[in-house]
């Protein structure tokens, strides 16, 4: 298993409404999320600043294939669709990312 981080803003103004659709993510978003190895994806949100912390565990093979896999879904092509306009990637995020991915600094495990 491998646990993943990563970090974005999300627009003040769409604050409101980001909260609402994830209040109710679509079924078919949520069954290729699981499709694709991943496990207890939560979204932290930090204000004032409107910056959210994603962490998933991943319990697959090949990340990039699952990521392409989901990538490639139509019904997970509109929901980043729906989602994205009420984000901004961080200046700092490496080429291709959207979410910036987190380095792991510190992990106590029970």
């Amino acid at each position: 298993m491998e646990r993943k981080g990563f970090v974005i803003r999300v627009k003040p103004a769409d604050m409101d409404r980001y909260k609402e659709v994830h209040a109710a993510v679509w079924p078919e978003v949520l069954d290729k999320i699981r499709d694709c190895n991943i496990r207890n994806y939560s979204i932290f949100l930090h204000e004032p600043e409107f910056l959210m912390f994603g962490y998933y565990e991943y319990h697959g093979q090949d990340h990039a294939a699952d990521m392409n896999k989901m990538a490639e879904h139509a019904k997970t092509q509109e929901w980043w669709d729906l989602c994205k306009p009420m984000m901004e990637p961080l200046d700092s995020r490496a080429e291709g990312e959207f979410w910036a991915e987190m380095d792991r600094i510190f992990l106590m495990e029970s």
